[in-house]
């Protein structure tokens, strides 16, 4: 399989279903991701500013190939409202291979505009 098609998970977390959905929305409508899940009510506990913090979040589940994850990263720091959003890719080292035509299939439609 070659380098740019190579699959990640990415993960994200964002502090409200709204600004998921918009993120989401913008990610699959680019072709920047095949597909993302929005799971809601994530309790974050983190280190923050010199003290543990805690939040409630939105965790989203971006399923995409290596080759997207710049134009995710850009697109996350474009519509994120966090000053250090979280984009964590995990690989994906097997996948069933019908799903996996369709993810690359669907990413590879047009260029991300982001």
């Amino acid at each position: 399989m070659p380098r740019a098609s190579r699959g990640l998970v990415i993960l994200v977390t964002c502090p409200t279903r709204r600004s998921a959905d918009r993120l989401a929305n913008a990610l699959v409508r680019h072709h920047a991701a095949a597909c993302v899940n929005i799971l809601p009510n994530v309790q974050s506990v983190f280190w923050w500013e010199g003290k543990v913090d805690r939040a409630r979040e939105v965790l989203l589940v971006i399923k995409t190939t290596a080759g997207r994850f710049d134009a995710i990263q850009r697109t996350v720091r474009a519509l994120h409202p966090y000053d250090v959003p979280e984009v964590i890719a995990l690989p994906i080292r097997r996948a069933h291979p019908p799903y996996w035509r369709w993810v690359v299939s669907s990413v590879s439609r047009s260029s991300p505009t982001r």
